[in-house]
This record gives C-alpha cells, structure tokens and sequence, in this order.
C-alpha cells in the first residue's frame, strides 16, 4: 500500500505543468509601453569612458593592443562545406568565434579607454562581420539538398550564433555610435541593416521551430528558444528606433518565452543537464534581467513564481562534487559554472544556498568571450559584492525531480565524502537524448567510478538521423542491457514505467521494458537502483521475458577494470579501488577498453583522456525470468 501512495504521489508531481503565460500576459501592449524605457532615453549602464569602467581589467587593454591593425579573415564557402563533406563543423566556428572574439575585446578596451584609439579596428570588425554571408554556424544550416552546406542568402533564418552576432553589433553601436558617426555614418546604417534584415525581419515574418508553440504537441522547446529570444531582446531594445516596433517585438518575445516556460516541468528539472542549464533557465533568467533594466523592474514578479525558482535552483541540486556535476544525455560532467550569473540569479530568487554557491565559482576578471555577451555588463558593476560574499556548495544529501524521474542522493549532505549515486528514468525523446532510460552512475568521494560517458565532439552527425549510430549515444554504451541482441529505442514511446521514489530507502525503482523494442521480447524489467548509506550502491533486476533468451547488462568506467574472479570486479582508481559483484553463476564477464579514433570521440578524449571502459555482463545461459543485483563496494 505504501509503495502505491508513494507511486501515485511521484505521478501526481510528474503531470505537466499548467500553462500560465507568465511572462505575456502581466501586461497588455499599450501598458508594456508605458513600462518600457524609450531608447532614445534608455541607460542601461554606465557610458562609455564613465570611471565607472575602471571593473575593466587592464589585461583586457592589453589584449586588444594585439588586434591593432588586425587583419580580418573571411570565410570560404569550402570551410563552410566541410559540414556535409566531413562533418567538421570545428574549422568554420573557429573562425567565426575569433572574429567576435577580437571585436568584443576592442569594444570592452575602447569603452573603457573612450580615447578612439580601438575605433579603426572597430570599424573593420564590423564591416567584416556584416560581408559574410551567414552569421550562424554551418551545423546550423538546414540539411536539405537545396543548402548542401552553403547558406541561401536571400532567405535569412536565425538560429544561435546569428542571434549572438547581432547582440555584439548591438553593444557596438550603443557604445561607440557617435565615434562611429564621426568616422562615416555609413557603419551604424549597416549595422542596423543587416541585423534587421537577418534577425528581426524574419522572427516577425515566419515561425521558427525554436519557437515552440503553447498550442502544439511533441518536444518542449529547449535552450535556443530562451537563448536566442535574450540575444533578440537585446538587440531589439538598442538598435530599433521605431518605439512601436521596439514594443511589438518586446511582447513578441515575451510569448515566446512562455512557449518555452509554460511546459516546462514544475520540478524546475533541466532535461538537457547542468552543461546546458547555463543556456536554458539561465538565459530565462537573462531575459528578465535585460527586462527589469528596460523597464524600471517591471518584471520583478517573475522571480517569486515557484517553477522559475526551482529553474534556478536545478543547477546546485545537480552537484556532484566540486568538479562534477550530473551528466546524463549530452551534458558535460565538468561543466564550466558562470558563478556571477548564478550568484545574481540566486539573489534574484533570495536563495542564500544558490548565492553561496555562485560566488563560489565566481572568478575575477571580466573575460571577452561572446556567447551572451551581455552578461559581462552585469557582472563588471557586482565584483566588489560577489567577491565579499559568503561562499559554499549546499551538496543536498537527496534529490529527486519528478518530471526528470531523476533521483540523486549521497552518503553525507554538505559535502562529498563517501558514495554518491545517481539514476533515471524518463523517456528516450528528451533534448539532447541519449538511449539511457534507467541508466545510474556511482561517484565516490566527488570522483568517477561508474560513469555516463556523455557527449563526444558535435560533427554532422550528431543532430542527424544518424545520431544513435555514434556509439556514446547508444544504450549498449551506459549501463544497462541489451536483450536478445537488442537496444533502447528513441522516441517519446520508448520510457520508463511505474517509476517510484523511495526516499527512506534511497531507492529508484522503475520498469525499463517500455524502452526496447517490442522484438526484443521483454515482459518486464524491473530495475531498482538503491543506495545503502556508508556501504554499498546496490542495483538490482527483475526481469521476465516472453521466452528464454539472452541478454547483456554493460557497466561503463574511466578507470580500468579487472575481473578478479567469477562474480567480483576490480575498479581501479587513483585514490581507491571498488568491487563489483555480479551472480557469476547467471553472469559471464568480459572487459574492454573502448577506441577512441573517430572526430566525435575527440570531446570523449578531453573529458575521460583515453580511458573508457566498458564491461560486459553476458548470461551464461538462455533464461526467461530472473533476478540480477549487482553490489559496488569500497574495497
């Protein structure tokens, strides 16, 4: 009776949340007019050369002294065809990257110095930037025959980093307009052309899929939509002179963001993982920032609603230890924490946990990267405040996120001794997915012993049809089975069932069968993943097919792995070695190191080194039913 209270309670908070147009429906058109700053009148920080810049680190002056006379390359139409001829979508973005990488860094060290020392060079930036033919990323061109790896000039669409470019154009021309002017008037006109004939005049003109829709049915919109709608704001709210285009844009975008939020998860659980959460519930959080200082803080409301609380929250609950974090799907198990935007979005939402942890990771030093440029901005006026701020990891003992059907708990709350584990359920049609329903990981004091391998390099195939024949996205590669020579599925079809929580127990208790296809002939499988608090991580099977068959239950590690004996494993690691023990009588184990030789496996290289391991667990003999625990222990 109890397990069944405890099922219908997980079920109960698993519903989707009710939409609730948070963000569009606070204020009508002509009272978004009222709230909004005019532009002309519009100061959203400190002018240029004000002393108010001397946040800017000298190193950054230095830096641009560089890129003086710098020569600004262009980008062959062959670098941008090496996406469908090799799949290398590295070389074009590098390129892209540098380019807006040295414009940033001239307009931080001209804004601080205002001396027009920076403005030549400034000028060419531009000039270049506005003469390539895309702004975007060639992954990012469609894949139909008609674009073959080239863009099609006459149709502009936006998608990530175009939205970024017109951001940095953006900043440009609110910073160092009149210098601009004083050179010719000819630059701020282009800047002004080119990003509304890339970026604003098709976001009015056609639906993008990013978008999303409150109306439609499939996958919830992800990261681009919060994303580039903070990018478009910005860009809107500094370059667009007609008052009420600027405002129809501004509630433009405000329903689209609900897109984004009204079906997201009341549990604030991020599907795409910590790696993205700094472009999902972040990037919302941008979005109500640049809104608060566009309009005297008329947006403040946001930040008291309890699922956009908990959006923010997502990414301390996630910890692992200092360095990890979760990693299931396409996360990054060592992703890099933006401390100051977590620092302000936590005093935001006045969670002092998420404040702490913010200024944990908040290091000096302003930086000239352009991915969300603005933020800079932000953080260059709270350094003094962030550095003087309490600091700390809240390190829960026990997570769960409903939705996710994600469970997370660990031996000690407060910090990361002892055994850590971590398991899901959900469904194989998440973003960013990975054929990982029921999948676990074990860490032990904040280190790997069984991991998620995560996301290799992203090439051509990696948002393709193509995408679950690279190997780290295949379920034969995390740990779980295979059975009768079959592999999860993906789809939205293909989930778990009968998902329970049990917290008392730090249990996870779920049915997998509903993941593989109907030819792998399974009745049910039933997999609890438990943690027996200072002893041991305790993962156990039942299962029944619908006749005797085979299977192969598969354990990935960064470590190397020996078998000792029939039914006992050795993980080997620097700081401490593990066993693993296993039914050697069902069970017949063997060991590999997996290559790592193809372009995508160069992300898997950074991440592990070349250290992947995958054991395999093979039943001795054809069974139809039966039971499997695997035991890991500290030796």
């Amino acid at each position: 009776m109890r397990s069944f209270f405890c099922w219908m309670i997980g079920l109960l908070l698993s519903l989707p949340a009710v939409s609730q147009d948070l963000l569009s429906s606070k204020y009508t058109t002509a009272q978004l007019e009222q709230q909004l700053i005019p532009r002309a009148s519009w100061l959203p920080f400190p002018p240029a050369g004000d002393p108010a810049w001397s946040a800017i680190a000298a190193d950054v002056v230095r830096k641009a002294e560089g890129y003086l006379r710098y020569e600004w390359p262009g980008i062959p139409a062959t670098t941008s065809l090496l996406i469908v001829r090799t799949g290398n979508r590295s070389d074009y973005q590098a390129i892209a990257n540098r380019k807006r990488d040295v414009l940033a860094t001239l307009l931080l060290a001209e804004i601080y110095e205002h001396k027009g020392r920076f403005i030549d060079d400034i000028i060419n930036g531009v000039w270049s930037v506005c003469e390539e033919s895309f702004w975007g990323a060639s992954a990012h061109l469609p894949k139909s025959g008609d674009y073959a790896g080239l863009p099609d000039v006459s149709d502009p669409f936006v998608e990530l980093f175009s939205a970024e470019t017109a951001t940095l154009l953006a900043w440009v021309d609110y910073y160092v307009g009149p210098q601009l002017d004083a050179v010719s008037p000819q630059v701020r006109k282009r800047i002004y052309y080119e990003t509304n004939r890339r970026i604003f005049e098709p976001l009015v003109a056609k639906h993008h899929s990013w978008m999303g829709s409150s109306s439609s049915a499939g996958r919830r919109p992800n990261n681009w939509n919060p994303w580039i709608c903070s990018n478009w704001l910005n860009a809107v709210l500094l370059l667009e002179r007609d008052e009420h285009k600027r405002v129809q844009t501004v509630q433009q975008i405000l329903q689209t963001l609900d897109h984004f939020l009204n079906p997201y998860p009341a549990d604030g659980g991020c599907d795409e993982g910590p790696g993205y959460w700094g472009a999902a519930a972040a990037s919302l959080y941008d979005n109500i920032a640049l809104l608060n200082l566009a309009t005297h803080d008329a947006f403040n409301y946001v930040f008291q609603d309890a699922k956009v609380r908990k959006m923010g929250q997502f990414i301390y609950l996630s910890q692992i230890s200092e360095r990890y974090f979760l990693d299931f799907a396409d996360a990054d198990p060592q992703p890099g924490m933006d401390g100051m935007m977590i620092y302000r979005f936590g005093k935001a939402i006045n969670d002092p946990d998420m404040m702490r942890f913010g200024a944990y990771y908040y290091r000096e030093g302003t930086g000239s990267g352009t991915y969300h440029f603005f933020r800079q901005f932000f953080a260059m006026f709270m350094q003094q405040e962030v550095k003087a701020a309490a600091k700390g990891l809240p390190m829960p003992q026990s997570v769960w996120w409903p939705d996710l059907q994600v469970m997370a708990t660990r031996d000690h709350g407060g910090n990361a001794k002892g055994f850590y584990v971590a398991a899901k359920g959900g469904n194989n049609d998440e973003s960013h997915n990975h054929n990982d329903v029921g999948n676990f990981i074990v860490y032990y004091d904040g280190l790997p012993v069984i991991i998620d391998v995560g996301r290799g390099t992203y090439t051509a195939r990696t948002f393709s049809s193509k995408r679950y024949d690279i190997w780290f996205n295949r379920s034969d590669y995390h740990n779980l089975p295979d059975v009768n020579g079959y592999t999860q599925q993906a789809g939205p079809e293909y989930k778990a069932t009968t998902v329970t929580y049990t917290p008392s127990a730090c249990r996870l208790s779920l049915d997998i069968a509903s993941a593989y296809p109907a030819a792998a002939g399974i009745r049910q499988w039933e997999r609890s993943v438990q943690l027996d608090r200072g002893k041991a991580v305790q993962v156990t099977d039942n299962f029944a097919l619908q006749a005797p068959g085979t299977f192969t239950q598969y354990l990935m590690s960064c470590h190397p792995v020996n078998i000792i004996k029939p039914g006992q494993l050795l993980i080997h690691t620097p700081e401490k070695d593990f066993l693993v023990a296993y039914p050697a009588a069902m069970l017949q184990a063997s060991v590999e190191k997996v290559p790592l030789k193809n372009m995508e496996d160069q992300g898997i290289q950074q991440k592990w080194g070349d250290n992947i391991y995958r054991v395999s667990l093979k039943a001795a003999a054809p069974i139809q039913q039966g039971k499997i625990q695997l035991r890991v222990m500290t030796r």
